[in-house]
């Protein structure tokens, strides 16, 4: 029995609250279980310099915690940016670029944030799920603003995790569980079922190749529900991808 009562193979409670900042083009609170993190995403002219004069558009991404979002209060980053913040936004930033195609689309960047409200876990791949969604937002009322023509976006994309705990494989860890896990995996996968990426991490011991298999099954099994409620929540605004 799981700490909360969930079967294995079952995530957390899933929300997503859009529209929730009005300066914002995109944003939403995205909630798995205790977990919540506010994703927001603006579009503004230019991009990096590398692409300067190609016409081609850019999509970047920032993320942090909130010094209330832990038990004991987290400093904010200062000068130096948290290591871990660092490698989180890379990981949000690539993801969703994945399922982008910046040909055409002008030379304008949407900054996606992903600000943790609350830590429970997971709080990389709510992250994920919710810049989407965020994106999604912005880019719909950029195009519908005439600020762009086209659309970067061309798949769905969201992530989960799992992992290895009292050597059984489980979906979608709260800190608990995660913190006391064996092994963990993060999956970023798309709605085709592609995988953007796959993080796994032997923690208290190495996993097998049929763990691992069992891992991203579940995380699959996850990110398709996920993606559903993306499209659940994107349909209401007029926004498919």
């Amino acid at each position: 029995m799981r700490t909360d009562g969930r079967k294995a193979n079952e995530a957390r409670s899933l929300d997503m609250r859009i529209n929730v900042l009005k300066n914002a083009q995109g944003s939403v609170i995205i909630n798995t279980g205790d977990t919540q993190v506010l994703c927001t995403a603006m579009i503004e002219e230019g991009v990096p310099p590398f692409l300067t004069g190609t016409g081609k558009g850019w999509l970047t991404a920032e993320y942090s915690m909130l010094p209330a979002s832990t038990p004991n209060r987290k400093k904010r980053d200062g000068l130096k940016k948290d290591g871990r913040g660092v490698e989180i936004q890379r990981l949000i930033g690539r993801s969703l670029r994945s399922v982008c195609d910046f040909e055409g689309m002008g030379e304008y960047t949407v900054y996606v944030d992903c600000d943790v409200l609350n830590a429970d876990g997971g709080t990389r791949t709510a992250s994920i799920s919710g810049a989407f969604v965020a994106a999604a937002l912005c880019v719909k009322k950029a195009m519908d603003a005439g600020l762009i023509t086209k659309s970067p976006l061309k798949r769905h994309i969201a992530a989960v995790s799992a992992g290895i705990v009292n050597d059984e494989p489980i979906l979608d860890l709260c800190y608990k569980e995660d913190s006391g896990a064996q092994a963990d995996m993060n999956m970023v996968a798309t709605d085709d079922g592609n995988i953007g990426e796959i993080q796994v991490c032997g923690e208290k011991r190495t996993i097998t190749e049929e763990e691992f298999a069992q891992l991203k099954q579940l995380c699959k099994k996850g990110i398709a529900e996920i993606i559903a409620k993306q499209k659940e929540t994107l349909k209401d605004e007029g926004v498919e991808i």
